[in-house]
């Protein structure tokens, strides 16, 4: 046999024994829980957008997310409209659990309304059920509103329900992503005025879903979410999981 053939085969011999230790990416589904802020849009209130929306498309082929988030839930309702119930039937272990509620939970003139301790309670419920099955539990502090005082200053939106819900991570030992503290820092850079490009303000006769316009300082617009999804991931791969490793540059 010539040189050129022996090398010929080698280098065949050689892509036949890595690709032979090159095994696909391990599958992974992502739910998300949570409220509007998070969750998927109907096109009729486009251009509002959750952040959960851009979020999925952070991710390599191998990673499946699934946004179970919904208008004006609380971590109670969630649960009692059994929305949390379908998730966990669904749950298989490896899978990760972003857990993110507040906004309607501390809200006492709604029907959503949980006190303090029920809501350590109910997110406490969430994070056993998700380790019950060997999946991965992260709490969120629910995301800013855009509130400013005179002096340009941010101001705190979720204070009392963002505190318990790090305390609870801290308790379980589970992953936190703060992203109250977060998003007020970024609302803090852009300032008073930039900062509305995050949110779904439309002057009337400007978008045919809001002829009346909207002036909103929840609700994020697409640009918005997408800047809170990147903080979440950013967050996300400091937490050093797997689920890190998947996420590619869009």
């Amino acid at each position: 046999m010539s040189l050129f053939n022996k090398l010929r085969f080698a280098a065949f011999f050689s892509v036949i024994l890595l690709m032979s230790f090159m095994t696909p990416a391990k599958k992974i589904k992502v739910y998300l829980v949570g409220d509007s802020t998070m969750s998927v849009k109907l096109i009729s209130k486009y251009p509002e957008t959750g952040w959960g929306m851009p979020f999925a498309i952070f991710f390599d082929e191998s990673v499946t997310v699934d946004n179970r988030a919904q208008n004006g839930r609380s971590t109670k309702s969630f649960i009692t409209e059994g929305r949390w119930k379908s998730v966990t039937d669904s749950l298989n272990a490896g899978d990760y659990v972003f857990i993110q509620f507040g906004h309607n939970d501390e809200v006492k003139t709604k029907k959503t309304y949980t006190t303090e301790d029920e809501f350590k309670t109910n997110l406490e419920k969430y994070v056993s059920e998700t380790l019950k099955v060997r999946a991965f539990p992260i709490l969120i502090t629910p995301v800013a509103r855009r509130s400013f005082d005179a002096n340009g200053n941010v101001q705190e939106s979720h204070q009392v329900y963002s505190e318990i819900v790090r305390n609870v991570a801290g308790k379980m030992n589970v992953p936190l992503i703060d992203l109250d503290k977060e998003s007020m820092a970024l609302l803090q850079k852009m300032g008073v005025e930039n900062s509305k490009l995050l949110f779904n303000k439309l002057e009337p006769g400007q978008h045919p879903n809001y002829p009346a316009g909207v002036d909103d300082n929840t609700h994020f617009n697409e640009y918005g979410a997408r800047r809170m999804a990147e903080l979440v991931l950013a967050e996300l791969k400091k937490l050093n999981l797997e689920l890190a490793a998947r996420v590619v540059k869009r």
